[in-house]
């Protein structure tokens, strides 16, 4: 008798990155790039929307995260089955825990990063980072419907 394995229905990309803005962005642009890959296009409004959560967590990594000589980490998940994408951001910085600011000015620069993952995602948190290693992991998850 064959046993078959049912297939693999979760798509996963990881990978670790320099803790410079230009590590951020090409993690969301390959985040983009895996989205594509599977199956969510360049240009919908679900690649747009986990492209600029993406963005926003790994920035803040670099900015608020940032231990010099360490890298972030990024997770990126699909599960075609219930239309989720996860993105997981980890860095070294125990210290600065991730909150909403109370309020931000008008004219005053950052401080919209966690207030644009709140408006886009349909959920986010943080966590401390896994397998015992100093840090912190920011997550949020999306609706994003991708074939299998």
């Amino acid at each position: 008798m064959t046993e078959t394995q049912p297939p693999l229905t979760a798509h996963r990309f990881a990978m670790c990155f320099s803790s410079t803005p230009r590590g951020a962005r090409l993690a969301r642009r390959l985040c983009g790039t895996r989205l594509d890959a599977w199956g969510v296009p360049y240009g919908s409004d679900a690649h747009d929307t986990v492209t600029a959560v993406a963005a926003e967590l790994c920035a803040n990594a670099v900015r608020h995260g940032h231990v010099p000589g360490r890298d972030f980490h990024v997770l990126l998940t699909a599960d075609p089955a219930t239309g989720t994408v996860r993105i997981e951001v980890s860095d070294t910085l125990t210290e600065r825990q991730p909150r909403l600011p109370a309020a931000t000015a008008p004219d005053g620069e950052g401080g919209r990063g966690l207030l644009l993952t709140e408006a886009l995602a349909d959920r986010w948190g943080w966590s401390p980072r896994a397998g015992g290693g100093p840090g912190k992991t920011v997550w949020a998850e999306c609706t994003a419907p991708c074939p299998d």
